[in-house]
Parts: structure tokens; C-alpha cells; sequence
């Protein structure tokens, strides 16, 4: 080469170094919209650039985050969530309301069905718990169980109180199948 004439220009999406032989392309979580760069951008916080030798960042997805430079978007951890498009950290994700769960990467919280429930103290509301045997829950989105009635038995995961069989009964409001409700005495019945 004779003259600064004789260089080829670097192109967009891509670098040159002071006396560089060839460009480079900007990394995945970079960019570079301008020609004759010695470096590529970091995406901004917020945003990320899965693709090399790209000209802009894109927003963050939902239900996830975007620290700076970001190749990827993370998810949200399980128990929290987001839909917004902007989150530049984990700590951003919306923590679950008791009674309620959200899976790894969730852009809405989801209630819990019947027969489970979730309290604030659980670590992490990525599921929710199926209420132990001899107690039920009738309703979505709730923190506890209920104990099973009298006369009725509540197999793990109950979303109702089921009644003793005919012949049987029970006062007890702990019972976990029927095999557990008290045959009548003879001269008795139960209904």
C-alpha cells in the first residue's frame, strides 16, 4: 500500500484495530452502525444481540433480562416473572404472591389450582404444593389447605372433601382414604 487511499474501509457490524489486515466482526452481545470503527459497542443494559456482526442491540423479552453486553436474554428465576422488555437485572423479575407460581422464564404469575397452594415462606414458588392427605383445598390461588371434614376423607392433593362410604363414618378430620372411615356396628348404619 502506498496511501491511506489504498485501505478498504471497514464496514458496519464489524472492527478494525489501528493496522489491522482485515475486519472483524463485532460479537454476539456488540454491535457497530458506523463504518471505519476500532471497536464494536456493548449492547446496552436492557437490551441484547444474539448475532455477530450486527448493527443495533433489541429489546430484552418478556419474562427475562438483559445485563450490558448481553448475548442472550435470561429468564426470570423460577417463583418470579416479568412482561416487560427492559429488565437490565434478575433482582427486576416481580416476585410470585402467595398462592400463586411462576416457572423459569414466565412473562404472568398463574394462580394455583385446586388441591394445591403455596405460602410466603416457600424459597422458591416455581410450583405450587399439593396439600398433604387428610386435608383438602376448594378454591384456585390460595395459601394453605383446609382440614377434611368430618364424615369425609381427603387423599394427597384434594381439591374436595369426599364423604365416608355408605356403612361407614368417621368424626375425625384427618382421614386420607376411605379405608380409614369406622365400619357402623351391627344395629347401626351410616349414611
Amino acid at each position: 500500500m502506498d496511501s491511506e487511499d489504498d485501505c478498504i474501509t471497514c464496514g458496519v457490524g464489524t472492527f478494525c484495530p489501528v493496522g489491522s489486515n482485515a475486519e472483524t466482526d463485532c460479537a454476539p452481545g456488540t454491535y457497530n452502525k458506523n463504518e471505519k470503527q476500532e471497536t464494536c459497542t456493548s449492547c446496552d443494559a436492557g437490551e441484547y444481540q444474539p448475532d455477530a456482526k450486527q448493527t443495533a442491540c433489541m429489546a430484552c423479552e418478556e419474562g427475562s433480562y438483559c445485563p450490558p453486553g448481553a448475548a442472550a436474554a435470561l429468564p426470570c428465576a423460577g417463583g418470579t416473572f416479568s412482561s416487560a422488555t427492559n429488565l437490565e437485572s434478575a433482582g427486576q423479575c416481580t416476585d410470585a404472591d402467595p398462592g400463586y407460581f411462576a416457572t423459569t422464564g414466565s412473562t404472568e404469575q398463574t394462580a394455583c389450582a385446586k388441591g394445591t397452594y403455596t405460602d410466603a415462606t416457600m424459597a422458591t414458588k416455581d410450583k405450587c404444593t399439593a396439600c398433604a392427605g387428610g386435608s383438602y383445598q376448594n378454591g384456585e390461588g390460595e395459601t394453605a389447605c383446609k382440614a377434611c371434614d368430618a364424615g369425609s376423607y381427603c387423599p394427597p392433593g384434594a381439591a374436595a372433601a369426599l364423604p365416608c362410604n355408605a356403612g361407614t363414618f368417621s368424626s375425625a378430620t384427618n382421614l386420607e382414604s376411605a379405608g380409614q372411615c369406622t365400619d357402623a356396628d351391627p344395629g347401626y348404619f351410616a349414611t
